[in-house]
């Protein structure tokens, strides 16, 4: 039952991040990747809005409040420094300007988008 359980959770995140990246294509800040991995862990989505590039963490629960509530943080730690890793490959690396964005996606697939969501 708890893998059953597991598995909706799995293909719900995955949906939820679907539907993120189409929000973000739409509003012309392309995504470049998805789950993106380096040694420091995963990032759920990179975008490019110009010459800016843009992490955004997705979070998936029943309100966008629960949601919010999700993001710990370790989870945060993590990010910064998959992140970092990302940048070494870019031309202007560390320099690269960046924003991190949290995407809250409650059961209605309602998206709110909490842009440059690490800055506070």
């Amino acid at each position: 039952m708890n893998r059953d359980r597991g598995a909706v959770a799995y293909h719900a995140g995955f949906a939820a991040e679907d539907q993120v990246a189409q929000h973000y294509d739409r509003s012309g800040r392309m995504v470049c990747a998805r789950r993106w991995r380096g040694a420091a862990g995963e990032i759920d989505l990179i975008a490019r809005d110009g010459a800016e590039v843009i992490f955004i963490e997705v979070k998936k629960s029943r309100t966008h409040a629960q949601a919010a509530e999700h993001l710990t943080p370790q989870q945060m730690s993590r990010i910064y420094n998959a992140a970092s890793e990302f940048l070494a490959g870019e031309p202007a690396g560390q320099l690269t300007e960046v924003r991190f964005d949290v995407a809250l996606v409650d059961g209605m697939g309602r998206i709110e988008v909490l842009e440059n969501a690490f800055a506070a």
